[in-house]
């Protein structure tokens, strides 16, 4: 059953002043409205790019959304700040009303937009919480059965009779995450607030987020720059970009096209010296990433051996160099480090050398990943530079034109992928 129907969204802002500012503006606007028709002024709005120069005064915060959510499902909401992410959910909220468009929505709604919402800072923690549940037109009998539930989730025992003003900011969210959970909405909509919170709860509020969906077929919105969040918890996703929806569809492939299009990964990164990060031991070069015959690409098959290149400069003759590399995923998961022990005790004069790392074929799965580059000292430890995530490749798993993945039911699931073996039955 579809609960959420959204069809050409709009939501538009003036820039500056509050308000159209001229009669002529509100008269449009009127008669417009009497004829039915849309907002003329709409026409007139750019799209949200907040890195050009506005050029009209107003801006379209979303424009032409269209999408629908079923019961039960968990959908992402991913793009980068300024993308309409958040103006999207108070539209859903009703928090604020679209400029044009539809939407319609089956059951009641709780919302967790910002820190702060939907709580008086005066009353204590408790009358917060049976306050809430009398927005979303609860009984008293009814808050009362979930309060002590609400209260262990939330771990404000202590505090419960204090009023909330005197909170941390990860109490506040806590505390109002446990009531927009336990109050059972039938649609669960949460931003991105939990970051607020420590890395304990914030697992726990997932857990509690998946176990509303899964368990009680409720419906959860969820916006998060935390892709490994997103992936985990997410059924569908969509992909906002300057107030656009640039796509929609399974949540991996949302991910990947999201970090393909936003991430700049290149494959190789050459400094010029007075640019080059180091220190008076060694500086950094040049680092890329090559395949077995030591050219530089992006793009690779499963099967394919991938090596890390660095090139760097030894300032001072030392015999303390280790060269170092860090991996990671398009999650940001930190996959694995390794350091050139090989070459621990080799004796350095003043030049150019070069490292290489190798890993092995069928071992990462398909997607982004990203290296990070360093040369270190043991005695005592010192790091002489660490390019983080300059550089990176995507893997891919091409049978007969499409991936593997495209032809499992799901998603491989796992940082790694090792081609391993099995006995035959």
């Amino acid at each position: 059953m579809t609960v959420i129907q959204v069809e050409n969204l709009y939501k538009q802002y003036r820039l500056g002043q509050v308000g159209s500012g001229t009669l002529r503006d509100d008269f449009a606007r009127w008669w417009n409205s009497l004829l039915g028709k849309e907002d003329p002024l709409l026409k007139i709005g750019e799209i949200n790019d907040r890195t050009a120069v506005a050029t009209s005064d107003y801006v379209l915060s979303l424009r032409d959304i269209n999408f629908s959510v079923q019961e039960g499902e968990v959908l992402g909401i991913i793009g980068k700040n300024g993308a309409g992410k958040s103006t999207l959910l108070k539209v859903l909220s009703k928090v604020t009303a679209p400029t044009s468009g539809q939407i319609k929505i089956k059951g009641r709604v709780a919302s967790l937009l910002e820190v702060g919402t939907g709580f008086h800072p005066e009353l204590t923690g408790k009358e917060n919480i049976y306050l809430n549940g009398a927005i979303l037109g609860m009984k008293r009998h009814e808050i009362t059965s979930k309060l002590d539930e609400i209260i262990d989730f939330a771990g404000i025992q202590r505090y419960v009779d204090t009023p909330v003003k005197r909170y941390s900011s990860g109490m506040y969210v806590r505390l109002a995450f446990a009531v927009a959970a336990h109050l059972e909405p039938e649609i669960l909509i949460v931003d991105e607030v939990l970051a607020v919170g420590d890395a304990e709860f914030q697992q726990k509020a997932i857990g509690k987020m998946q176990a509303v969906s899964k368990q009680q077929g409720r419906t959860v919105l969820f916006v998060s720059h935390n892709m490994d969040a997103i992936s985990r918890l997410c059924t569908s996703c969509l992909y906002l970009k300057n107030g656009g929806l640039e796509y929609s569809g399974r949540t991996d492939d949302v991910i990947q096209k999201y970090l393909s299009a936003e991430t700049k990964i290149v494959s190789s990164i050459k400094y010029q010296s007075v640019d080059a990060p180091g220190s008076r031991i060694a500086r950094l070069i040049e680092a890329k990433v090559i395949n077995e015959h030591f050219v530089s690409k992006l793009n690779y098959n499963i099967d394919e051996k991938i090596g890390v290149n660095l090139t760097f400069e030894v300032l001072q003759e030392t015999n303390d160099l280790i060269a170092g590399f860090n991996l990671y995923n398009q999650m940001d998961v930190h996959i694995l480090s390794s350091h050139d022990t090989l070459n621990q005790n080799k004796t350095y004069s003043p030049g150019i050398y070069k490292a290489t790392v190798w890993l092995p074929e069928n071992f990462l799965t398909e997607g982004m990943h990203y290296c990070g580059v360093a040369v270190m000292s043991y005695k005592p430890f010192t790091v002489h530079f660490h390019d983080v995530e300059k550089i990176g490749f995507n893997i891919s798993d091409k049978q007969n034109g499409e991936t593997v993945r495209g032809n499992y039911t799901g998603v491989f699931p796992g940082v790694i992928r090792p081609k391993l073996t099995w006995d035959k039955i």
